[in-house]
């Protein structure tokens, strides 16, 4: 697995983008719009860092080691990405409406995890909603799942 990293690493400094496309799986391109919505407002608190974690390990059923090397590719991809339109292809590919709801939920169960939910975390929300081609409707069904939450 380790190997796998290095020669991904590897790929995206030395800008191979046809090596990137491959490696990018679904774990890795869901977690990657999970870090976009933490780096949205400039701000990467422990709340946030803890609650990605835990969202990651849950999600996808990974110790935390697994997750937390995700996670570290998923930040070294969002430091180099222009848009998000290559993980949410993969998404789309690879998800039925239902599931790619499920991940807007926890998109707003991570930009609501320090109790507080900037401007630009939910803009980048609906961008991401809007590449997932998912109704306005279903967009705010999700936000309600998790803000409505006590």
């Amino acid at each position: 697995m380790f190997d796998k990293i290095s020669a991904f690493l590897t790929s995206i400094q030395q800008g191979d983008d046809s090596a990137i496309e491959e490696s990018i799986t679904i774990e890795l391109a869901c977690t990657v719009l999970l870090c976009e919505v933490i780096r949205a407002d400039g701000l990467m608190n422990q709340q946030e860092q803890t609650q990605l974690s835990k969202l990651v390990r849950e999600k996808f059923s990974l110790d935390e080691s697994s997750a937390d090397s995700l996670i570290n590719q998923a930040i070294e991809l969002c430091e180099h990405a222009n848009d998000f339109h290559r993980f949410t292809s993969i998404v789309n590919h690879h998800y039925q409406p239902e599931d790619k709801i499920k991940i807007i939920a926890l998109l707003w169960q991570l930009a609501n995890a320090d109790d507080h939910i900037d401007a630009i975390e939910e803009h980048t929300i609906r961008r991401i909603a809007d590449l997932l081609h998912l109704r306005h409707s279903e967009y705010i069904s999700a936000k309600s799942t998790v803000i409505s939450k006590p």
